[in-house]
């Protein structure tokens, strides 16, 4: 394991701790605070295609800079103790959790292997991300990314034309998949911690998330079947000469699944009366369980798990720790975004709350579908969740009575659309760098937005006719 991970997991946890701090008010706050936001955003976008050597040897760096640029205008402007409160809401208060379920997902679901021979053919490659598309709500879809990405790639490896497997698996086991429970997806996770009920998501949303997995799914056969043809006129695909069987390895992993999924029950249905509070973040007792739990079962995972398993399945620190940088980075420059949204009418993004509510004072559904699904695949997709909730009551009991509809489109559109980008989704990410390390050429970020605007974009516009408009 890097050092350098753990030095900045460790850094997150035990920042220094104050009574009070003042909070950063977001009604005070006008558009010049969104700069920095629009700048790393722009640097991850373009920095893989104008600089590629650079941005990989510097990422961390690159990342570094732009939340040195939220916090040190803010420090200067607003006094130390908000720069330090908005540093530690960021990083201990929303990036913890996030980064604590990601890297015990990755290290877990990366000591599964699933040996044998795979040919990559339109059949087995949907089956591959049927299967995680499905499994996607139950072990989340960190953790579906994470045991299926390297085999989906093995098995398409010998073709020349393998990218958009990827693409598609992104869109299906890496979020629409997620929508069905709090495990699936953060989003939902952030609205069970709300008070929005474990089996909600499930019974309100399998329709129009069946109807959405179905026709993406549909799509990729079509888009699998033209792609697999053209690549046999150039060379044979999958006629390997000897095959292994299949077999699944590294199952020491499975109960610690079980121990993960079971942490964050836990954590959501434990209600100590213990928090400390870390300049002016409160960190729950159970929260921080949860978290040293999960830091404990990768930690075992990583003890249990022969090396030579993880060697065979292609593991390595470098997508987990371009990940968790980054998304640092963009937890802190989306601070000050965030606190604008939060103070709603009074904040600089008050249109959106204009635009969310009907002439009679209604929700209307469309709007949060669509905007609450554009804004989370660009400022992640669960702190996103969390502000359009608020927006909407923040009450759960009338979320799920009469306004039920609105955190329909809510849950849907946070969940859905997070696969619009690299950045909607934590493991859209993930797959993107497990991919590239594999030597699959993925889209750039702005390619990887044209294939998700051509595919989704009129499913999701089906969606809101069938599912959001009429409720």
């Amino acid at each position: 394991m890097p050092v350098r991970l753990i030095a900045f997991l460790a850094a997150a946890l035990f920042a220094p701790a104050t009574a009070d701090a003042a909070t950063l008010d977001g009604a005070t706050l006008s558009w010049p605070w969104a700069l920095p936001f629009v700048g790393i955003l722009l640097t991850i976008a373009l920095g893989p295609l104008a600089f590629a050597r650079l941005w990989h040897r510097h990422y961390g760096k690159l990342a570094f800079v732009w939340a040195a640029l939220t916090l040190a205008p803010m420090a200067a402007l607003r006094g130390a103790d908000t720069a330090l409160a908005a540093l530690a809401h960021a990083l201990i208060g929303d990036y913890l959790g996030f980064i604590a379920i990601l890297f015990a997902l990755y290290v877990v679901a990366g000591g599964i292997i699933v040996a044998g021979t795979l040919r990559g053919t339109p059949l087995v490659n949907t089956a591959l991300i049927a299967f995680g598309t499905l499994i996607a709500s139950i072990v989340g879809t960190t953790g579906a990314a994470m045991i299926l990405i390297r085999p989906l790639i093995r098995a398409n490896a010998a073709r020349p034309n393998n990218v958009h497997v990827v693409v598609f698996f992104i869109f299906l086991a890496g979020n629409i998949g997620g929508a069905l429970s709090p495990l699936g997806d953060p989003p939902l996770f952030i609205g069970f911690l709300n008070g929005v009920d474990f089996f909600w998501p499930a019974q309100q949303l399998w329709q129009p998330t069946a109807f959405a997995a179905c026709c993406v799914l549909a799509l990729f056969v079509i888009v699998d079947v033209w792609f697999y043809r053209k690549d046999r006129r150039v060379a044979p695909v999958g006629e390997v000469a000897g095959r292994a069987p299949l077999a699944v390895r590294g199952l020491v992993n499975l109960p610690l699944l079980a121990v993960i999924i079971g942490a964050v029950i836990v954590s959501a249905l434990w209600k100590s009366d213990v928090t400390f509070t870390i300049y002016g973040t409160p960190l729950a007792l159970q929260n921080l369980a949860r978290d040293a739990a999960l830091i404990l079962t990768a930690l075992a995972s990583l003890r249990l798990t022969p090396d030579e398993h993880r060697a065979a399945n292609g593991f390595s620190w470098e997508p987990i720790l371009e990940v968790a940088l980054l998304f640092a980075g963009i937890f802190v420059c989306a601070t000050p975004v965030l606190a604008m949204l939060d103070a709603g009418q009074d904040g600089a993004f008050a249109w959106l709350l204009a635009a969310v509510t009907a002439h009679d004072g209604s929700p209307h559904q469309a709007a949060y579908f669509w905007l609450t699904g554009v804004l989370s695949a660009i400022l992640d997709n669960a702190p996103t969740y969390l502000v359009f909730f608020k927006l909407a009551g923040g009450n759960a009991a009338d979320l799920m009575g009469p306004l039920a509809s609105a955190l329909a489109a809510i849950s849907m559109g946070a969940v859905y659309m997070g696969a619009l980008t690299y950045i909607g989704n934590a493991p859209n990410f993930m797959i993107y760098a497990i991919a590239t390390e594999r030597d699959v050429r993925m889209p750039s970020f702005f390619g990887y937005m044209l294939w998700s605007s051509v595919v989704l974009a009129p499913v999701f516009a089906a969606v809101t006719y069938l599912f959001v408009a009429q409720s």
